[in-house]
């Protein structure tokens, strides 16, 4: 049975003292010089809606009946803090009017960290400011099992209420130990520590893993966030090796099934003749997203052949990777083209000879193709944390499991918890 606990561990004393508020509004910050809010009196009609695609702020305007004066004013006075042409689909806003029509104000969401704010100030004269959103930090832990209902990582953190950012949070941290494709075994359990952002409007987005632990196939693998004095952040075990990898170890994220493995002696399922298939199969929708498994370069990205349109890599140490049969590239992915692991070179697809979509991947080292599954368990850590920063480490390591282990319960396995039912 599955199993979940999620517990708000600490939360700024700001944000629990607005629990319970109804759609309370952005507050300016006390640095900002600008209008404060007006007090809307009864005589006012609010609409509420998200920016339909092709808009233009003009268009949006205009779509709420306000004269061409009046829009013309407030697109003057808005190219001063805000580029009208950023206006994105699907985005909110929110326009306040008087019973006659005017405008009182806009509020448009720009992004996760502020706002547009237009207030009318009388005389057919407007004010426009972007204001940061005022946010919260709350530290969260949260656990779960992987089961025959919830077999994914995914799956197991949507029922739990939280969003798929935190499970590709967790599989990044985590991608250089389990390859969350293949190696997924019922039973399986996790705990996580992280942080979440919650907005005045009860928006939120995700912080940092601050802290995880899964267990796979009855192996334990740990994580702390630690940042060494002079160094970027990492994770690292409870040794303080780093869990980073020179290659992850596989370049989907979720879902996909491996459909074929390698091999030098393979029936073609095309040409129907027995040749050499040089890398490992995935099987996934079209559309997923392809990530670089290592830091590197672009060497091409372009149509080959039966390969479709393909992604070729190089690595340090004389490794190569190639990325097969995708439908499309992202942006900025050409010849020469600095690439960070992790990052999304392409989307799976169907493109060359295939009889549906999946991603062929393949490594060469050397000059010679090798088995991608062989050779990425043989990839050498990080660098581990300095000796002389190791006290410091393991004083980290033990608050932040601390929070973790008291905000969960004990984790054991799908089988005990059904027999616990029982």
């Amino acid at each position: 049975m599955f199993w979940f606990n999620h517990l708000v561990v600490v939360v700024i004393a700001a944000w629990l003292a607005s629990v319970g508020c109804a759609s309370p509004e952005p507050a300016p910050t006390p640095a900002q010089s600008r209008v404060v809010d007006i007090d809307l009196p009864v005589e006012s009609t609010v609409v509420e809606g998200t920016v339909p695609r092709n808009a233009t702020f003009a268009g949006l305007l205009e779509s709420h009946g306000f004269s061409n004066n009046v829009v013309v004013a407030i697109v003057d006075q808005t190219r001063d803090v805000f580029d009208p042409k950023r206006l994105r689909a699907a985005n909110a806003y929110r326009i306040t009017t008087t019973l006659d029509g005017g405008l009182r104000q806009l509020k448009y969401h720009i992004d996760s960290d502020s706002f547009l704010e237009i207030q009318a100030l009388g005389n057919g004269r407007f004010e426009a400011a972007v204001v940061p959103y005022v946010k919260q930090r709350a530290v969260i832990a949260m656990g779960g099992h992987i089961d025959r209902t919830r077999s994914s990582l995914v799956a197991a953190v949507n029922d739990a209420g939280e969003q798929v950012q935190l499970a590709m949070v967790m599989a990044d941290v985590l991608g250089g130990e389990i390859d969350f494709n293949n190696d997924l075994r019922l039973g399986d359990s996790f705990r996580v520590l992280f942080e979440r952002f919650l907005r005045e409007d009860h928006y939120d987005n995700y912080g940092n893993v601050l802290a995880t632990e899964f267990t796979n196939d009855r192996r334990r693998v740990r994580a702390t966030r630690f940042t060494p004095p002079g160094s970027e952040p990492g994770y690292y075990d409870d040794e303080g090796r780093s869990l980073k990898r020179m290659f992850l170890r596989s370049p989907l994220r979720f879902e996909p099934r491996i459909t074929s493995r390698f091999s030098r002696n393979r029936m073609h399922p095309i040409l129907g003749e027995r040749r050499a298939h040089l890398g490992v199969d995935y099987g996934a929708a079209a559309g997923t997203p392809v990530i670089a498994v290592a830091n590197g370069t672009v060497v091409s990205a372009g149509w080959s052949g039966g390969s479709g349109r393909m992604v070729r890599l190089r690595h340090s140490g004389g490794y190569e990777t190639y990325y097969l049969h995708l439908s499309s590239f992202t942006k900025g992915i050409r010849p020469g083209a600095r690439i960070t692991q992790g990052q999304l070179i392409g989307r799976v697809g169907s493109t060359g000879l295939t009889t549906g979509p999946h991603l062929d991947y393949r490594l060469k080292k050397n000059g010679i193709f090798v088995n991608p599954l062989v050779e990425h368990r043989k990839m050498p850590p990080g660098d581990p944390i300095p000796t002389e920063h190791l006290e410091v480490f393991h004083a980290e390591r033990e608050r932040v499991f601390g929070l973790l282990v008291e905000s969960t319960p004990t984790v054991g396995t799908a089988d005990d918890d059904a027999a616990g039912a029982s």
